[in-house]
């Protein structure tokens, strides 16, 4: 976390699936352009079906699935673009760099990144990490602000807890 952010660390219970999608769209009515997403986790542990939350509350209408062999999906929402990475196969953090990884974080774009680590030296910093783990049959998702704008989406999300 930046020395200076205010907002403590938001901590969420997701008891099932339907909840896991109801904070992926509370997350989309939080956020706005230019937002970077860390999504961290263990396998299964819900980052893709919190982005299918996140892409459908945006008015996608498609499927969401995991870009693990393409490492990214691009979803074009409105006047919003919105790029879902998933970081998990890439085999060295430079295949980024081929890949033109910097075209996709833009001022108007909001970036969620699954598997985050992969890409340390290349990606640039989070606003907003998300961390995920079990908690009983469920999950704990734990939301820490990195910059002002994680900040802001972390005091918009505290103050509308999600609906299942």
């Amino acid at each position: 976390m930046s020395v200076g952010m205010s907002s403590a660390p938001l901590d969420i219970i997701a008891p099932d699936e339907a909840s896991m999608v109801a904070c992926g769209a509370q997350l989309a009515a939080a956020c706005e352009p230019g937002l970077v997403v860390f999504l961290q986790g263990e396998l299964g542990m819900g980052k893709t079906t919190l982005s299918r939350g996140f892409m459908l509350a945006l008015g996608h209408s498609g499927a969401v699935k995991s870009p693990t062999y393409t490492l990214v999906e691009p979803y074009r929402l409105a006047e919003l673009q919105v790029y879902h990475f998933d970081l998990y196969r890439l085999g060295d953090p430079l295949e980024l760099e081929f890949m033109g990884i910097r075209d996709y974080f833009t001022e108007e774009s909001i970036c969620l990144v699954e598997w985050p680590q992969r890409g340390t030296g290349v990606l640039p910093p989070a606003d907003l990490v998300i961390n995920i783990e079990r908690e009983g049959l469920g999950r704990r998702l734990t939301l820490r602000a990195a910059t002002a704008l994680g900040s802001t989406v972390v005091t918009r999300m505290r103050a509308s807890p999600p609906t299942a």
